[in-house]
């Protein structure tokens, strides 16, 4: 059962970021901006496709690559069901958060205001954060080695964004950004 879960975790965890892209489309704002900062960028998708592709196959029993493990838990599968619901409420109550500020990549041409409330009063990358808790969720459930690979590239990757994001943020908003990342935590 946890192996379904963790399936449907990237089904909702696309659609809810899906969904918040055309919700602000129909509402006349341009949500979708990625790959136009760094066009690398475009070299994440097929890896993604391939994280996706490793998480179903193994839910339901489609070839792998590789089947090694590092353990076999039924604790540590419903531990990472946990740490995925986790991740899709945080990742939830960011969206919300947001409102009409929500990107996806950084806009350079009609940027919204600053959002320092709901969630971000806890952390100023509680998306990034969500989706850390889904792919460790994800890795306790599908305990492969190739998705521990895709952990830690995810964790260097976030971070990279996250570093291109904060001199945006400070460049665009000053003193206002400034006092925010004294007040909140980058992550946690």
């Amino acid at each position: 059962m946890p192996r379904y879960f963790g399936a449907l975790t990237l089904v909702l965890l696309l659609g809810m970021v899906i969904a918040r892209v055309f919700i602000l489309k129909s509402r006349g704002i341009q949500a979708m901006h990625f790959g136009r900062q760094d066009k690398k960028d475009f070299l994440i998708p097929p890896f993604a496709f391939f994280y996706f592709y490793l998480v179903f196959a193994d839910a339901f029993g489609f070839p792998l690559p590789s089947r090694w493990e590092f353990f076999h838990s039924t604790a540590a599968a419903w531990t990472g069901v946990v740490f995925c619901l986790a991740g899709l409420s945080l990742l939830l109550g960011s969206l919300v958060s947001f409102g009409r500020s929500f990107r996806v990549g950084i806009d350079t041409d009609h940027p919204d205001r600053l959002v320092t409330s709901g969630v971000f009063a806890l952390s100023r990358n509680p998306i990034y954060v969500a989706f850390w808790l889904v792919l460790a969720g994800q890795f306790l459930v599908f305990p492969n080695w190739l998705l521990l690979a895709y952990f830690f590239a995810a964790l260097w990757l976030i971070h990279r964004q996250v570093l291109l994001e904060e001199r945006f943020l400070g460049d665009r908003y000053g003193r206002e950004y400034s006092e925010y990342r004294r007040r909140v935590r980058r992550y946690l």
